[in-house]
């Protein structure tokens, strides 16, 4: 590889990392299964915590069972770890994880969640037009 192409990539790759910086999670989100939607907005006494509310059902998930869990937190207040990264508690219908929210893109979130620190689930969810 060229010094030029070297060059190049390094360029790209600054570009995509300050994009990503200076990336918002506050908004409407959707899960990947486009079962349930989440308004996200940073929280806390100092603003920089995520909190993440469930506000939509739809596509199945609309049932009983699920409805008691509408408008309460998905992510309850985590705490920033770095650039577009946060961790915290998870409630998952009714079951509590230890999470870890990444900000990948300014359409995209990660959420990985683990229950006893070995039954771990990511989810993938996507900014929606407000």
């Amino acid at each position: 590889m060229t010094l030029r192409r070297i060059m190049g990539s390094l360029a790209a790759m600054l570009v995509l990392a300050g994009s990503a910086a200076e990336a918002s999670p506050e908004g409407l989100w959707e899960i990947e299964m486009r079962d349930s939607r989440y308004k996200v907005e940073l929280c806390g006494d100092q603003g920089t915590a995520l909190c993440g509310t469930l506000v939509w059902l739809g596509n199945g998930a609309d049932s009983p069972e699920n409805l008691p869990y509408l408008n309460t937190l998905l992510i309850d207040h985590a705490a920033p770890t770095g650039p577009n990264q946060w961790k915290g508690d998870l409630h998952i219908y009714g079951q509590k994880a230890a999470g870890t929210i990444t900000q990948v893109s300014d359409d995209q979130i990660t959420l990985r969640g683990c229950a006893f620190l070995v039954v771990c689930k990511t989810y993938q969810l996507f900014r929606m037009a407000e």
